[in-house]
């Protein structure tokens, strides 16, 4: 596997960089990630490293999602193996299958996911993603699910009345944030009525200007409001709704706009070659783990708009 010798990268590119920050702290997941999208790695080395975090019931648990500890299957868990399976081209099979088994069993009267299943009780969890024992359906987690799982042609009963209630949630939006936003697209980008969605997205982007939930300018980030809930300093930026040209999400932006925001996000990467996380770190080790995630998905983000890393 690359990476096992000098580095094929200038040493002072931001590529190189990350490389060392990624080998210096992050888990082997995110090790495997990184040597997929950047060194030459093999999709058949992340799935190994991603299958260790799934449970007996389908779903993924063992603080793969760092905000939430234990052992336990979680929806924001398994959404996120499924960010990972479709980035590495793996998102099919046995496996999937019984992701949406494990989804059907989790889901909510109205057939949606909830932000997280009260089997987290008595496991640590970040404050601000609290337990509840009839926790409601929530577009956050249940709208990147299902997204994902049309964008790759993946069909199974729970879609149904899971795509139903995406649709209903996203039309009913009116007053947002952030976090609820990109779940949105994330939807929308893979949703199989591209008519409706586009529409959809046209009135979201209406919406997140509207409302300030992008910063425009990073120059005067002090003019724009951190959404209630929200760390001091977590704002949210054109890349982070569009982080591919192809996404719906793009044409809510001037390209001046999503150029500032490139520049902003390039210029985020710190002396020790990661990016920082904008949401509230709750102990020690969520940071920590979470930094080589958001530093993977900064690269990919770049690289995707076009913008030299290497």
């Amino acid at each position: 596997m690359a990476g096992s010798g000098a580095s094929p990268h200038s040493p002072d590119s931001p590529l190189a960089r990350a490389e060392h920050f990624v080998w210096l702290t992050a888990r082997v997941l995110e090790q495997r990630r990184f040597a997929y999208h950047f060194l030459g790695g093999d999709a058949d080395a992340v799935e190994a490293a991603l299958a260790a975090y799934q449970g007996d019931d389908g779903g993924y648990g063992h603080a793969l999602e760092p905000d939430l500890r234990g052992p336990v299957s979680q929806p924001l868990h398994t959404a996120h193996a499924l960010r990972v399976l479709d980035s590495v081209g793996r998102l099919g099979g046995q496996r999937v299958e019984r992701m949406c088994r494990y989804l059907t069993e989790v889901s909510t009267r109205d057939g949606a996911l909830p932000a997280l299943h009260p089997s987290q009780r008595g496991y640590p969890a970040a404050p601000f993603v609290p337990v509840v024992d009839d926790p409601p359906s929530a577009l956050l987690a249940t709208g990147p699910v299902v997204g994902l799982l049309h964008r790759n042609r993946v069909w199974h009963a729970w879609l149904f009345r899971a795509t139903d209630f995406c649709w209903a949630a996203v039309d009913a939006l009116e007053g947002s944030h952030p976090y609820e936003v990109e779940a949105a697209v994330a939807f929308l980008d893979g949703a199989p009525d591209r008519s409706r969605a586009e529409a959809a997205a046209d009135r979201l982007g209406r919406l997140v200007r509207g409302q300030g939930l992008a910063v425009l300018d990073p120059a005067r980030i002090a003019e724009y409001p951190v959404a209630e809930g929200y760390a001091p300093g977590e704002h949210h930026f054109p890349h982070d709704y569009a982080r591919e040209p192809r996404s719906l999400a793009r044409r809510w932006f001037t390209d001046e706009e999503m150029g500032r925001s490139l520049d902003h996000l390039a210029a985020e990467q710190c002396a020790d070659g990661g990016w920082p996380i904008r949401w509230r770190a709750w102990a020690p080790g969520t940071e920590l783990e979470c930094r080589p995630m958001v530093t993977i998905e900064a690269l990919c983000t770049l690289r995707a708009h076009g913008r030299a890393i290497g």
